[in-house]
């Protein structure tokens, strides 16, 4: 069937009858004509990539791509009629490919995402949404001209936990909120971390310059590779702990409070690398005063680094966490938990009713979107600003001082050193 038309059959078929979707996302993928079901391609095969194939697995696994050859071969095992690429360019040229889910490391997430919606292909992107906040722009700005499906890979924003503090903090459980702190306790690469200067032979089963794809040239060596916790901490490749956690956990207090575009941003780490995330890092944002909230301060921090406990109660096992200060209060929050603060003046605290209803599932709600044109809660005009808000932190960074930021023009005001790490260069043929 031709794609377009085919498109337009899923979506009929979906507002034909009162509930069809609410029904048929709980009924087994073998019950259904496959013409209900999407043609997924998945970029990226390995790792999170094969947990995200599960997640959308009810649909048809029509196409695989992994410049890991090991890894492709084991995603072919699960998806045996799957065609089969190294280069997600290529993939994208398969005809009835309606939608991707892209789990490359994050120097590819916007190339393909981009790529993929101007074609009209649905998106599933893994977490951050880009590798820089040029990026970030762009995979906004191409989804609200292409009105595709969307949604970035913060899975923990389908649970119950993050929707009940949404409904506190909006309610005015804790009074306005004027500053937010936010922390992972991952660590980075030790000072001195350098690029390895020995060039062991790249092994046949990987294809290491598609693997590089945008990014500058060097040669193969495994301290790359090893998982997200490792690549990202290389600038050409990741954003270290605030590009990757920062997702999740700044996540909670953009959507809580309506976040959009920052005034300005500034950091502070444990060193100071061109090839690598600092060991710890501390960011700030300034945000301007709303409707919902006054003018408030986000501080992000990583590496071991929190802020101070309140009063009575200890951060200590808190290996993440995001704390809310408000005028009548504090909340404490991490995936599963949450603390209205101090516990003596909360102890009869009625919650305000649940208006936030239970989410379809992360996956489902997307490929819902697919087929109905439904709202996704994490599209990528939403997550888009979330990354470029968080990626302004490494920009800080990295410059060395406070940016003043002018988000209609993308610049840092008065600081154009800043320009290579807000927009980056790319190889030949890879260009976004």
């Amino acid at each position: 069937m031709n794609r377009f038309h085919r498109r337009a059959f899923l979506r009929n078929s979906a507002f034909a009858g009162i509930g069809f979707w609410t029904i048929a996302s709980n009924t087994p993928a073998e019950s259904r004509s496959p013409n209900e079901k999407l043609n997924i391609g998945i970029i990226g095969a390995g790792g999170r990539g094969a947990a995200n194939a599960s997640g959308v697995a009810t649909e048809n696994i029509v196409a695989l791509c992994d410049t890991n050859d090991q890894n492709l071969g084991k995603a072919a095992e699960r998806f045996p009629k799957a065609s089969r690429y190294q280069d997600w360019r290529k993939l994208l040229e398969q005809k009835n490919v309606d939608a991707v889910v892209i789990s490359t490391p994050d120097h590819h997430h916007a190339l393909a995402g981009v790529a993929a919606m101007k074609l009209g292909k649905h998106v599933y992107c893994e977490k951050p949404l880009a590798h820089s906040v040029h990026e970030a722009r762009r995979m906004r700005e191409t989804y609200l001209e292409k009105k595709v499906a969307t949604q970035m890979g913060t899975q923990i924003h389908a649970e119950n936990n993050y929707r009940r503090v949404v409904e506190l903090i909006q309610s005015g459980a804790i009074g306005p909120v004027r500053e937010v702190h936010v922390w992972c306790t991952r660590v980075g690469f030790a000072p001195g971390t350098t690029r390895p200067k020995d060039t062991p032979p790249c092994p046949p089963h990987l294809h290491w310059d598609l693997w590089l794809g945008p990014a500058p040239e060097r040669p193969y060596h495994p301290s790359y590779l090893g998982g997200c916790t490792v690549w990202e901490q290389w600038w050409d490749f990741g954003n270290g702990c605030l590009g990757d956690m920062g997702s999740h956990l700044i996540d909670l207090p953009f959507w809580a409070l309506k976040l959009r575009q920052p005034l300005s941003a500034e950091a502070e780490g444990s060193h100071h690398s061109d090839e690598c995330y600092p060991q710890w890092l501390i960011a700030r944002w300034e945000h301007p005063a709303t409707d919902d909230h006054p003018a408030l301060r986000l501080t992000w921090y990583d590496g071991g680094k929190k802020p101070p406990s309140p009063s009575g109660f200890d951060l200590k096992g808190w290996g993440i966490g995001v704390l809310f200060v408000g005028d009548k209060g504090q909340l404490v929050a991490d995936y599963g938990r949450l603390h209205l603060l101090p516990a003596e003046k909360f102890k009869d605290f009625q919650p305000p009713p649940q208006t936030i209803p239970p989410s379809l599932g992360h996956y489902k709600e997307w490929l819902h979107g697919c087929k109905t044109g439904a709202p996704t809660l994490c599209n990528f005009d939403y997550s888009g600003t979330l990354i470029e808000h968080n990626l302004l932190g490494t920009v800080a960074f990295r410059v060395g001082k406070k940016i003043q930021w002018d988000a209609s023009a993308m610049k840092a005001v008065g600081c154009p050193e800043a320009d290579r790490f807000i927009r980056r260069e790319y190889r030949k043929g890879w260009e976004i």
